[in-house]
């Protein structure tokens, strides 16, 4: 049948299973929005305040779900608003569908109104993009645009559409998803036999898991292995809600803001095996000294990041969750009683603590939200010291409910992906950990929460800085406090209700509880204002250069 482009667009999002897009209007795109118009009863819009606030919901959907997100804008400004979250999403493997409108074909490389050239701007942080200019390439290409979105290690892709494009009438036929299978072909045998034997002679084995568990549904399987060959384990960033947080093995967070345990471990371990994980500078620190006397099996998806950043003795390339089967296929229970023993040890003595001192702490309002929310609520962070405080306290069985910028490290992200992942979920409780420095660069998004009437409810810990940057200005920079101290005179919670969200002040330790409970029970938008001392500090800490069992906590 003939349809215009613009149609053909969206009933290839039908055909992908898209019924969510967010986005934001303007002149090049608005023959796809004329044509959402006429598709609302099947493809929900929402419009957000700012396109990077689109993108960052896109992302957030996308994590939250294990499906694309979609996210949509128009040329020139509109198309480079959302390359901020195209990065965030490239930089932690998240699927997200880009789609920005073009000026019309006879008019590109004139320096068009709203001309610009998007393909080019985000090539290098796509794993692939496209400018279509021809109808008759439409179809396919979005096809091939969620294909590649979602297959091997998954990422962003963006699709660009000149406007005569989205006007042009064209036959369209729909066509069936192509699958996307999981990544086997590479996985040689060869490779296999050689981990399996230098496991098999490990005395002291050590796990180290990222972000690439979760994206390949690996988590049980990554349970059954570490009990297999009884090994501790330790998590990156993003590979938070991977392994049961209460399971003996686990050792938390490796790396800048990690555990003593895991750090430790790490470093004393013969044998260290990295699944989906890529080997962060915030990892491993001081590369000659990371894991000095270990043996590195690399275990990805992505045939790059083997020997990118530390030399690995073997590696396996392919999903995770396949070869993690394989090997729990192949290896004996293995028992290494004193080695656990030791790390158990080590753990018990220096278990993270906080000094309880009566006052408001960071870390008490995370337990009181993991208490109060339940394990069932998804966690969304911006970034910044009340996101290592997050990775460091809150307790979360599913990856896919704990939402954060591992990589890029983006300022603003946490209210777009907590919007993107409520959508999602409609009926889960949704937090977002912010800074009062966040929160100033995202805040325009409470008025699409408030819209559509989605209860994400935003934990400000307000400590009248950039607490983060101040930090480091504080141990390595004699507490030159430049441009970190933010003592301003905005009302948080004035600024909330101005937006018709809920609105708390929190000061003392008392009023958390019932803070909380408010904002939970009361299914709308809610703002807490935390109000926290601007000396509480993340520990431990690694000093940058050296070795990450050189932890610091005062």
């Amino acid at each position: 049948m003939q349809l215009n482009g613009s149609e053909i667009l969206l009933e290839c999002l039908l055909e992908q299973g898209v019924d969510t897009i967010f986005g934001y209007p303007g002149g090049a795109v608005l023959n796809i929005y004329d044509a959402l118009y006429k598709y609302q009863d099947r493809i929900m819009h929402y419009l957000t305040s700012h396109e990077q606030g689109a993108s960052h919901a896109a992302d957030g959907y996308a994590r939250a779900t294990g499906r694309p997100g979609v996210c949509l804008a128009t040329s020139g400004p509109g198309a480079t608003n959302l390359v901020t979250g195209i990065a965030t999403a490239y930089m932690d493997s998240s699927p997200v569908v880009a789609i920005t409108g073009n000026v019309a074909k006879n008019l590109l490389g004139k320096d068009s109104f709203q001309e610009i050239d998007i393909k080019g701007i985000t090539t290098p942080i796509t794993k692939h993009n496209y400018i279509v200019k021809n109808a008759a390439e439409l179809a396919d290409t979005i096809r091939e645009a969620f294909y590649i979105a979602q297959s091997g290690r998954p990422g962003p892709v963006l699709v660009d559409i000149t406007k005569d494009v989205t006007a042009a009438l064209c036959e369209y036929e729909k066509k069936t998803p192509r699958k996307v299978e999981r990544l086997s072909k590479t996985i040689k045998d060869k490779d296999l036999n050689a981990a399996i034997e230098v496991i098999k002679t490990a005395k002291r084995p050590f796990i180290y898991a990222g972000g690439g568990v979760g994206s390949s549904e690996a988590c049980e399987e990554l349970r059954l292995f570490a009990e297999k060959i009884d090994a501790p384990i330790g998590i990156s960033t993003m590979g938070i809600g991977c392994f049961p947080s209460d399971h003996p093995l686990l050792t938390g967070m490796i790396g800048m803001h990690g555990t003593k345990t895991s750090n430790v471990g790490v470093t004393n371990c013969d044998l260290l095996i990295a699944v989906g994980a890529r080997f962060s500078d915030r990892v491993i620190s001081n590369v000659a000294r990371f894991a000095p006397l270990a043996k590195i099996i690399h275990i990805d998806i992505d045939a790059a990041e083997i020997d990118k950043n530390v030399e690995t003795y073997a590696a396996i390339v392919g999903d995770a969750k396949l070869i993690i089967q394989k090997l729990n296929a192949a290896l004996p229970k293995l028992s290494h009683s004193d080695w656990v023993s030791e790390i158990k040890k080590i753990k018990e003595v220096s278990a993270e603590t906080y000094k309880d001192d009566g006052t408001l702490k960071p870390q008490y309002i995370l337990e009181r939200i993991n208490e109060l929310g339940g394990m069932d609520s998804i966690v969304a962070t911006d970034v910044g010291q009340h996101q290592m405080w997050a990775c460091q306290y809150i307790k979360r069985e599913n990856p896919r409910a704990f939402l954060t910028s591992g990589g890029l490290g983006t300022m603003g992200f946490g209210l777009g992906a907590a919007i993107g992942a409520q959508v999602a979920f409609k009926n889960k409780t949704v937090f977002l950990i912010a800074g009062d420095g966040c929160f100033r660069m995202n805040n325009i998004e409470l008025a699409t929460a408030v819209e559509y009437d989605l209860p994400v409810i935003v934990c400000i810990f307000n400590n009248r800085s950039l607490g983060m940057v101040r930090q480091w200005q504080k141990f390595f920079y004699d507490k030159r406090y430049s441009a970190t101290t933010l003592d301003r005179t905005t009302d948080f919670v004035a600024l909330a209700k101005a937006y018709k969200a809920g609105a708390l002040n929190v000061v003392k330790k008392e009023e958390v509880d019932a803070a909380l409970t408010e904002a939970i029970t009361a299914r709308k938008p809610y703002v807490i204002n935390f109000e926290i001392s601007k000396d509480e500090n993340v520990f431990p800490m690694v000093p940058p250069g050296a070795g990450i069992d050189e932890l610091f906590s005062e």
